[in-house]
């Protein structure tokens, strides 16, 4: 009773002030203008869509034509590629050049939320800034249009907020309901208040110490990767000419107006190099915004100020399924989200000022850090396990900043469109969830600028790759006409939607009765072979390109894309036309991506330092060939269940608790799974017995 009266004493306390503070007319004019956003065909007079995707060879001859482009945009990203989209939607004659893949920065190593921004709406409030809550309005209004466009890669979240004092829940259902109020008719569902029982039957894995109650809220959430891709080929489906490896080394001026007039550009993989015409040239390269603007003028001051986002993936078992969790305030203030993805869950982000580079580190510290707050809102029946970190990534964020500004945890990710004395157009900060309205005000602002000769906007309500002929049902079809297993069908379907077919055209047959068609790429992921080639014909070029993008292996399980990664170059090798040296070359660059930007390294370095192996090289080697012996499906690692296997099939019997004592004793992770290094301290940790079990194995 008590807790129910505080939450309908919230509104008469708290509502009347907040609402004084931006008019209730606002909110009313914002609803009755927006209402009406629902699934909407693009406007009339954009090109014809493209039914066949053209080649990465084919884009390259239209790019080396000669021809002067209308926009050509700098960077692959979501808001480069999202130009790209919103220029050729207007008809203009479009380019965009990305000096890596698609996707291979920022835009896929984000918290997969597609949001407006509570803890934004937040400090709109408390320090009465207009641009922070216009922002919010924004982001919103575009959240809503991202999980039309695409929804076969997207989908509402729930997230719960834990209540653990009394006097927070007014505070935050106050701020929440105003979530809800600024969305709108575009409110995804209507946040709720839940009771202590309930919030523990949602989400039991939560701290009930203490804890009053909960409060749920909704959001998006998306493939990053994917849906940067989709953007990218829907693209060049509207006649953009796409290409990426393909670095910008300069850019081209008039030799008497000065004005910025194309690109010298190089394809990183066969080194060729040539010029690229184009009457606007726009910089769309997030982190990478100031190095394109000193290439135009050497003297400009940086407009964007970097910060490191971390974050981990740990095992499914960690959250629900279907229901997100939100740490509003952590111990040094910032907000750590923790979300079921994929089958599994990811928590994060950290938010610290970094430098620029192509290839951001995760560190040890950011990944305590994260845990630690994951500890403090678990029960503690549930050990949260430094072993668990399946995968750990970090995101530069670009954000606008002074340059005189330190504190990058106090900045918002308003977008800024800027146009030197040149011409050349730069887009800087945002955030996902607005890529399109970023991309909108950019082309405006070109087209003003040149004087291109373009309509308004044609990107709401423009459908993406794979969305056009989607349904929550189409997996069954795959199922029933093909064959194939119903995970694989399910991930097939919301990951290329109505492209799923085509995939499923090229699988292989199993040889097995089922499933008729469909091999994995690894066993505990619904990863097939087809994409591999599929994924060459959405202009993959290098197994990185697989592991981390096309699939998304390598944000899921660093082992398990280790694992993938010879099966992976041997089918690009044959698509690609690879030598022997080459596919060694991309099996060394993947597993090199893996141990340093995937978190491989921070783990290895983890169990190095609390392991040491008093064996001899004949020793080892003979430790390796017992540990496969074990390891009869290749996995990896070793489980209780595959030693009793092998004791079993030579009648070795031994205590249930024995074994499992012996095996904790090495499990320097505690995950439940001996590798290789930690198989190797059997000699110096197990009883005699049991050694000497293992030691006449093989004799």
């Amino acid at each position: 009773m008590a807790f129910q009266k505080a939450v309908k004493g919230t509104a008469l306390i708290g509502g009347g002030a907040i609402a004084t503070v931006f008019g209730l007319s606002h909110f009313s004019q914002y609803r009755n203008k927006h209402g009406a956003l629902v699934q909407v065909q693009a406007a009339e007079g954009a090109p014809a869509r493209k039914d066949h995707l053209p080649t990465r060879e084919q884009q390259l001859l239209a790019l080396q034509s000669g021809e002067e482009f209308d926009v050509l945009v700098i960077g692959g990203g979501a808001t480069g590629c999202g130009c790209a989209l919103d220029a050729a939607t207007r008809g203009l004659k479009t380019a965009l050049l990305e000096r890596d893949d698609f996707s291979s920065g920022t835009s896929s190593r984000s918290t997969k939320l597609i949001h407006g921004g509570v803890r934004y709406l937040q400090k709109a409030i408390m320090k009465l800034d207009f641009e922070q809550y216009r922002m919010v309005k924004e982001a919103l209004e575009e959240r809503a249009h991202l999980l039309q466009s695409a929804p076969h890669l997207s989908a509402p979240l729930p997230i719960m907020l834990p209540i653990y004092k009394w006097w927070q829940l007014p505070y935050y259902w106050i701020g929440i309901k105003l979530y809800d109020l600024v969305a709108g008719s575009q409110c995804l569902k209507s946040s709720y208040v839940l009771t202590k029982a309930r919030a523990l039957e949602l989400f039991p894995m939560l701290r009930r110490d203490k804890l009053v109650g909960a409060i749920v809220y909704y959001d998006g959430q998306h493939n990053d990767a994917r849906m940067n891709l989709a953007i990218a080929l829907t693209a060049a489906r509207y006649g953009a000419a796409t290409a990426n490896y393909t670095e910008v080394l300069r850019l081209l001026k008039g030799p008497e107006s000065g004005r910025v007039c194309g690109v010298r550009c190089r394809d990183v993989l066969t080194g060729k190099e040539f010029d690229v015409r184009a009457k606007c040239v726009i910089n769309a390269t997030g982190p990478f915004t100031d190095s394109v603007r000193k290439m135009d003028d050497q003297e400009v001051p940086n407009i964007c100020q970097p910060s490191a986002g971390v974050h981990i993936v740990m095992p499914g078992y960690y959250s629900p399924d279907n229901m997100g969790l939100l740490d509003p305030a952590t111990s040094d203030g910032r907000v750590i989200f923790f979300l079921p993805w994929e089958k599994m869950t990811i928590a994060g982000t950290t938010d610290s000022p970094t430098d620029v580079t192509s290839h951001p580190i995760p560190t040890e510290e950011d990944i305590n850090f994260i845990l630690s707050e994951v500890r403090d809102y678990l029960g503690p029946e549930v050990e949260v396990r430094r072993g668990d970190v399946l995968a750990a990534w970090s995101g530069i964020r670009p954000l606008v900043t002074n340059p005189d500004s330190k504190d990058t945890q106090s900045l918002s990710r308003n977008h800024v469109v800027t146009i030197s004395d040149s011409g050349l157009v730069t887009i800087a900060g945002g955030k996902w969830t607005t890529y399109r309205a970023m991309a909108r005000d950019t082309i405006d602002a070109a087209v003003r600028e040149h004087k291109l000769q373009a309509g308004s906007c044609r990107t709401m309500g423009l459908q993406l790759e794979g969305a056009q002929d989607w349904s929550p049902t189409l997996y069954i079809r795959l199922v029933q006409d093909y064959g194939l297993e119903s995970e694989v069908a399910q991930h097939l379907a919301s990951t290329y939607g109505d492209k799923a077919f085509e995939v499923a055209k090229i699988a292989q047959v199993t040889g097995k009765r089922w499933p008729i068609v469909g091999k994995r790429l690894v066993s505990e992921f619904p990863y097939i072979e087809a994409e591999v080639v599929y994924g060459v014909r959405e202009y993959a070029r290098t197994a990185v390109d697989i592991i981390s993008r096309r699939t998304r292996l390598a944000f899921l399980n660093v082992q398990a894309a280790e694992e993938a990664l010879p099966r992976i170059v041997d089918i690009m090798g044959k698509e690609l036309s690879w030598c022997e040296q080459k596919k060694k070359e991309e099996l060394e660059t993947a597993k090199t991506f893996l141990y340093y930007e995937m978190g491989y390294k921070v783990k290895t370095d983890q169990l190095t330092d609390q392991s040491e192996i008093s064996l001899v090289p004949s020793d080892i080697e003979r430790y390796k060939k017992r540990f496969r012996m074990f390891d009869k499906d290749k996995k990896g690692f070793i489980t209780i269940l595959d030693v009793q296997r092998v004791l079993q099939s030579i009648s070795v019997q031994m205590d249930e608790n024995t074994l499992h004592e012996i095996l904790n004793e090495v499990d320097l992770n505690k995950n439940g799974q001996v590798e290789l290094n930690e198989f190797l301290q059997l000699p110096t940790s197990m009883p005699t017995a049991f050694n000497r079990t293992i030691q006449g194995m093989q004799r």
